[in-house]
Protein backbone atom coordinates (compact mmCIF):
# COMPACT_ATOMS: atom_id res chain seq x y z
CA UNK A 1 0.00 0.00 0.00
CA UNK A 2 1.57 3.26 -1.19
CA UNK A 3 2.52 6.09 1.64
CA UNK A 4 -0.17 9.06 1.39
CA UNK A 5 0.55 12.81 1.00
CA UNK A 6 -1.58 15.81 1.31
CA UNK A 7 0.26 18.90 0.21
CA UNK A 8 -0.75 22.22 1.85
CA UNK A 9 -1.15 25.84 -0.39
CA UNK A 10 -2.26 28.01 1.95
CA UNK A 11 -3.23 30.96 0.44
CA UNK A 12 -4.76 34.80 0.80
CA UNK A 13 -5.52 36.56 -2.17
CA UNK A 14 -4.16 34.47 -4.48
CA UNK A 15 -6.78 34.26 -7.59
CA UNK A 16 -4.31 35.21 -10.20
CA UNK A 17 -1.38 33.19 -8.84
CA UNK A 18 -3.15 29.64 -7.86
CA UNK A 19 -4.37 28.41 -10.97
CA UNK A 20 -0.58 28.85 -12.06
CA UNK A 21 0.51 27.12 -9.13
CA UNK A 22 -1.50 24.36 -9.83
CA UNK A 23 -0.40 24.38 -13.62
CA UNK A 24 2.84 23.79 -12.63
CA UNK A 25 2.54 21.46 -9.47
CA UNK A 26 0.25 18.91 -10.84
CA UNK A 27 2.04 17.48 -13.51
CA UNK A 28 5.37 17.56 -11.56
CA UNK A 29 3.38 15.82 -8.53
CA UNK A 30 1.84 13.25 -11.76
CA UNK A 31 5.08 12.94 -13.12
CA UNK A 32 7.48 12.60 -9.80
CA UNK A 33 4.95 10.92 -6.72
CA UNK A 34 4.29 7.80 -8.46
CA UNK A 35 5.28 5.84 -5.27
CA UNK A 36 2.39 8.12 -3.15
CA UNK A 37 -1.13 8.53 -3.29
CA UNK A 38 -1.17 12.14 -3.16
CA UNK A 39 -4.01 14.97 -3.27
CA UNK A 40 -3.32 18.68 -3.34
CA UNK A 41 -5.24 20.84 -0.53
CA UNK A 42 -5.77 24.66 -1.24
CA UNK A 43 -6.08 26.25 2.49
CA UNK A 44 -8.05 29.79 1.97
CA UNK A 45 -7.34 31.54 5.37
CA UNK A 46 -9.56 34.40 4.91
CA UNK A 47 -9.24 35.89 1.33
CA UNK A 48 -10.96 38.73 0.81
CA UNK A 49 -11.06 38.42 -3.20
CA UNK A 50 -11.95 35.71 -5.84
CA UNK A 51 -9.41 33.13 -4.06
CA UNK A 52 -12.14 30.73 -2.75
CA UNK A 53 -14.51 31.03 -5.67
CA UNK A 54 -11.45 30.08 -8.14
CA UNK A 55 -10.53 27.03 -5.71
CA UNK A 56 -13.91 26.28 -5.86
CA UNK A 57 -14.02 26.10 -9.49
CA UNK A 58 -10.66 24.40 -9.48
CA UNK A 59 -11.40 21.67 -7.00
CA UNK A 60 -14.66 20.78 -9.10
CA UNK A 61 -13.60 21.41 -12.53
CA UNK A 62 -9.90 20.39 -14.09
CA UNK A 63 -8.63 18.91 -10.89
CA UNK A 64 -11.71 17.21 -9.37
CA UNK A 65 -9.63 14.19 -8.68
CA UNK A 66 -6.74 16.20 -7.14
CA UNK A 67 -7.27 18.98 -5.81
CA UNK A 68 -9.66 19.77 -2.39
CA UNK A 69 -10.36 23.24 -1.28
CA UNK A 70 -10.83 24.25 2.83
CA UNK A 71 -11.92 27.99 3.60
CA UNK A 72 -11.30 29.62 6.96
CA UNK A 73 -12.82 32.75 7.93
CA UNK A 74 -9.16 33.96 9.70
CA UNK A 75 -5.98 35.12 8.10
CA UNK A 76 -3.02 33.48 8.96
CA UNK A 77 -0.98 30.94 7.83
CA UNK A 78 -0.39 29.10 10.82
CA UNK A 79 -4.34 29.00 11.37
CA UNK A 80 -4.68 27.01 8.09
CA UNK A 81 -2.05 24.64 8.69
CA UNK A 82 -3.22 23.71 11.74
CA UNK A 83 -6.69 22.75 10.29
CA UNK A 84 -5.37 21.03 7.20
CA UNK A 85 -2.87 19.08 9.15
CA UNK A 86 -4.84 18.12 12.04
CA UNK A 87 -7.53 17.54 9.84
CA UNK A 88 -5.70 15.08 7.59
CA UNK A 89 -5.47 11.52 7.35
CA UNK A 90 -2.75 11.22 5.08
CA UNK A 91 0.21 9.82 6.40
CA UNK A 92 2.65 12.98 5.72
CA UNK A 93 1.39 16.19 5.56
CA UNK A 94 3.45 18.78 4.00
CA UNK A 95 3.33 22.71 2.52
CA UNK A 96 4.57 25.12 0.19
CA UNK A 97 4.05 28.70 -0.86
CA UNK A 98 1.56 29.00 -3.67
CA UNK A 99 4.50 31.07 -5.68
CA UNK A 100 6.38 27.90 -5.34
CA UNK A 101 9.79 29.63 -4.79
CA UNK A 102 11.13 26.80 -3.70
CA UNK A 103 11.78 24.37 -6.62
CA UNK A 104 9.55 21.70 -6.82
CA UNK A 105 12.64 19.10 -7.55
CA UNK A 106 12.87 19.04 -3.65
CA UNK A 107 9.84 18.04 -2.92
CA UNK A 108 10.44 14.21 -3.74
CA UNK A 109 13.48 14.62 -1.39
CA UNK A 110 11.05 15.87 1.45
CA UNK A 111 8.83 13.30 0.79
CA UNK A 112 11.24 10.48 0.68
CA UNK A 113 12.75 11.63 4.12
CA UNK A 114 10.01 10.68 6.35
CA UNK A 115 9.13 7.78 3.84
CA UNK A 116 11.83 6.30 3.21
CA UNK A 117 15.03 7.40 5.95
CA UNK A 118 12.52 7.70 8.65
CA UNK A 119 12.91 11.28 9.70
CA UNK A 120 9.89 12.82 11.82
CA UNK A 121 9.86 16.18 10.04
CA UNK A 122 11.46 17.58 6.89
CA UNK A 123 12.57 21.33 6.47
CA UNK A 124 13.56 23.45 3.45
CA UNK A 125 16.92 25.14 4.29
CA UNK A 126 18.20 28.06 2.49
CA UNK A 127 20.73 28.46 4.15
CA UNK A 128 23.39 25.38 3.51
CA UNK A 129 26.11 25.55 1.25
CA UNK A 130 24.50 23.49 -0.67
CA UNK A 131 21.89 25.90 -0.83
CA UNK A 132 21.02 27.44 -4.40
CA UNK A 133 18.50 30.85 -3.22
CA UNK A 134 19.32 33.89 -4.81
CA UNK A 135 17.67 36.55 -2.57
CA UNK A 136 18.37 40.67 -2.14
CA UNK A 137 21.36 40.92 0.87
CA UNK A 138 18.93 42.69 3.06
CA UNK A 139 16.67 39.74 2.79
CA UNK A 140 19.31 37.08 3.34
CA UNK A 141 20.60 39.22 6.11
CA UNK A 142 17.26 39.41 7.72
CA UNK A 143 16.84 35.67 7.14
CA UNK A 144 20.27 34.93 8.75
CA UNK A 145 19.82 37.21 11.81
CA UNK A 146 16.81 35.92 12.22
CA UNK A 147 18.22 32.07 12.46
CA UNK A 148 20.77 32.76 14.82
CA UNK A 149 18.58 34.31 17.33
CA UNK A 150 16.61 31.46 17.27
CA UNK A 151 19.85 29.44 17.60
CA UNK A 152 20.99 31.62 20.40
CA UNK A 153 18.08 31.69 22.45
CA UNK A 154 16.92 28.18 22.10
CA UNK A 155 19.84 25.99 21.30
CA UNK A 156 18.53 24.68 18.04
CA UNK A 157 20.49 22.53 15.69
CA UNK A 158 18.48 23.26 12.53
CA UNK A 159 19.61 26.11 9.74
CA UNK A 160 16.17 27.62 8.44
CA UNK A 161 13.46 28.08 10.16
CA UNK A 162 11.28 29.75 8.16
CA UNK A 163 11.48 28.74 5.11
CA UNK A 164 7.54 27.70 3.51
CA UNK A 165 8.53 24.07 2.63
CA UNK A 166 7.90 21.85 5.54
CA UNK A 167 7.27 17.97 6.04
CA UNK A 168 5.40 15.92 9.01
CA UNK A 169 4.43 12.53 9.55
CA UNK A 170 0.89 12.24 11.14
CA UNK A 171 2.35 11.04 14.28
CA UNK A 172 4.41 14.29 14.85
CA UNK A 173 1.79 16.09 13.94
CA UNK A 174 -0.68 14.99 15.89
CA UNK A 175 1.55 15.69 18.91
CA UNK A 176 3.28 18.61 17.81
CA UNK A 177 0.39 21.28 16.40
CA UNK A 178 -1.67 21.19 19.03
CA UNK A 179 0.99 23.02 21.56
CA UNK A 180 2.18 26.04 19.13
CA UNK A 181 0.42 28.61 19.88
CA UNK A 182 1.26 31.06 17.00
CA UNK A 183 -1.29 30.94 14.17
CA UNK A 184 0.82 32.97 12.13
CA UNK A 185 4.38 33.72 10.85
CA UNK A 186 5.69 32.09 13.65
CA UNK A 187 4.11 28.86 13.46
CA UNK A 188 6.97 27.38 11.37
CA UNK A 189 9.78 28.07 13.83
CA UNK A 190 7.48 26.72 16.74
CA UNK A 191 6.73 23.39 15.11
CA UNK A 192 10.96 22.91 14.09
CA UNK A 193 11.66 24.03 18.01
CA UNK A 194 9.12 21.63 19.59
CA UNK A 195 10.08 18.60 17.38
CA UNK A 196 13.34 19.15 18.45
CA UNK A 197 13.16 19.86 22.12
CA UNK A 198 10.89 16.35 22.19
CA UNK A 199 13.59 14.57 20.25
CA UNK A 200 11.63 14.18 16.86
CA UNK A 201 13.98 13.34 14.21
CA UNK A 202 14.17 16.73 11.61
CA UNK A 203 15.75 16.48 8.03
CA UNK A 204 17.03 19.79 7.38
CA UNK A 205 17.30 19.29 3.22
CA UNK A 206 19.07 22.56 1.13
CA UNK A 207 16.41 24.12 -1.31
Amino acid sequence: MSTSVDIIIPVYNEEISLPICLQKLIPFCEKNLANYTWRVVIADNGSIDQTWKVTQQLSGGLYANRVVGVHLDQKGRGRALRKTWLGSEADIVCYMDVDLSTELSALPLLLNSIAKDGFDVATGSRLQRQSRTQRSFKREFISRAYNLLIKVMFQTRFSDAQCGFKAASREAVQDLVPVIEDNNWFFDSELLILAEKKGYRIADIPV
